[in-house]
């Protein structure tokens, strides 16, 4: 039987219904456009194992969370739900990802407090203005109230805090260590509006 090639006839196109073909790696490269894209892009191909330009949807709050953003469960969550591939449950691919995430930095959402307002929030529980609070409290409020903390986040977070000479948390000390400790602000990143010469992410769908 002859092939619709062999007949010098075009191969018949896949029906509407069928599997679409991932867009190729060029394709995205050429759609980053300013730094802000670039970071995004980084920080996703650190979890992108496989090298297919595809993560696990459990990846997703880390990979935010490492840009610098400190987003709330709801928020990754509506992420996860505005970026999840559709035809392969449990994955996100970056040709979503990116300009979904660039958009929402873009609006300055998810973005971590300051040095004056965490100074205001533990002046607030430190009502002895002792200039410290123990260990042990801190840990019952990272634990019991705001967003929740796996066991790993709050150990390695204690390893900052803490004092070793003193086992208490000198609130002001760790203010200013984890101040010194951030990346560049990835908001610093976002390109001006009169630069934009056309919507983030636009013609990647």
């Amino acid at each position: 039987m002859k092939t619709a090639e062999a007949a010098g006839q075009s191969p018949k196109k896949a029906p509407p219904g069928g599997k679409a073909a991932p867009p190729k790696l060029q394709d995205i490269e050429a759609l980053i456009t300013n730094d802000l894209e670039k970071k995004i892009v980084e920080a996703f191909e650190v979890f992108d194992h496989a090298g297919n330009k595809t993560v696990d949807i459990r990846e997703v709050g880390t990979i935010i969370r490492s840009l610098g953003c400190v987003p709330t469960e709801a928020e990754i969550q509506e992420i996860i739900v505005n970026v999840e591939d559709q035809e392969t449950s449990g994955s996100v691919h970056l040709f979503k990802f990116l300009p979904y995430v660039a958009a929402e930095i873009s609006e300055y959402k998810m973005q971590p407090a300051s040095a004056e307002e965490l100074l205001k929030a533990f002046q607030t529980i430190d009502k002895d203005n002792k200039g410290f609070i123990t260990k042990d409290y801190m840990e019952k409020i990272i634990m019991e109230e705001g967003e929740p903390f796996t066991k790993e986040e709050v150990d390695e977070m204690m390893t900052v805090a803490v004092d070793p000479n003193s086992g208490h948390v000198n609130y002001e000390y760790y203010i200013n260590q984890i101040m010194v400790d951030v990346k560049p602000n990835i908001y610093s990143l976002i390109p001006p509006p009169e630069e934009k010469k056309r919507e983030l992410g636009a013609g990647l769908l």
